[in-house]
């Protein structure tokens, strides 16, 4: 079975660098797509409350049988919870069947509430009751995040955000690399780059999928990615991405695409 590499973590855990998404599969689809990717040979599943598949994610992982110290498991406290986090996460391991999360995290900052910094705190502690292992953050910027630091003298273990080829993000990537915060991608493939001429082209060079090009471009930026699917041959393919590489200028070609263009919200504007 393919090795997927790991990242190290600034909390001294490892996350595996490539995951299963499960935004937006419905409950119909949810145990055979996640028990698909398991069998395919991914290991870590990141998941949401507000995504309403935990449920599925956990039966799909009992039925696997897989040990539980093989998989890694990410689900989200959302906007509503940030003054509730401990019940929050009691209610998504419930939903698992699990006693913990290996990654818990703050879904999005939700300014307007204004209670992002709470809800940091919240899950420092739950962090030490052992409820989940790691603790980090989703489409959190520069001063989210020097926020949080500076109330707790805690640092996430990571930033997941939008990023793709339209988005690629650079200048939020180097701000969350610099405290030492590991780089999720949240919608990968994004709305778009996978018929862009200059992906088909590489995908043709390279004899591969674009999808499978823009995923071994994630990769080799050093990012946590997780790509989406519920069909069993693009999940399986999507996992094919360690035997081969893209040259310096192909990863060049595709920075060059960006448009800044969003497929999700601004983190500043909720």
């Amino acid at each position: 079975m393919t090795q997927v590499p790991h990242v190290s973590l600034n909390d001294g855990t490892t996350i595996p660098q490539l995951g299963f998404g499960v935004w937006q599969v419905s409950e119909e689809d949810i145990v055979p797509s996640v028990a698909a990717a398991l069998e395919t040979g991914y290991r870590h599943i990141d998941t949401a409350a507000i995504y309403g598949n935990e449920e599925g994610v956990g039966r799909a992982i009992r039925e696997s049988g897989i040990p539980r110290e093989e998989l890694y498991v990410t689900t989200k406290l959302f906007n509503n919870r940030h003054a509730d986090a401990e019940v929050a996460i009691q209610e998504s391991l419930e939903k698992l069947g699990l006693d913990r999360v290996d990654l818990y995290l703050i879904h999005w900052p939700a300014p307007s509430q204004g209670q992002y910094v709470q809800a940091w705190e919240s899950l420092v502690t739950l962090r030490e009751q052992g409820l989940t292992t790691s603790i980090g953050v989703s489409n959190f910027h520069r001063h989210h995040l020097q926020e949080i630091i500076d109330a707790t003298g805690v640092t996430p273990v990571v930033d997941q955000v939008e990023i793709h080829p339209y988005l690629t993000q650079e200048p939020l990537v180097s701000d969350i690399r610099s405290f030492g915060i590991e780089v999720e991608a949240w919608t990968p493939l994004g709305r778009g780059p996978l018929e862009d001429p200059a992906i088909t082209q590489l995908a043709e060079k390279v004899d591969r999928t674009p999808a499978q090009v823009i995923l071994r471009w994630h990769l080799q930026k050093g990012y946590i990615v997780f790509p989406k699917s519920v069909t069993p041959s693009r999940i399986k393919a999507n996992f094919e991405v360690f035997d081969f590489e893209l040259a310096d200028e192909d990863i060049a070609t595709i920075d060059g695409l960006n448009k800044n263009e969003r497929t999700g919200g601004d983190p500043d504007a909720g």
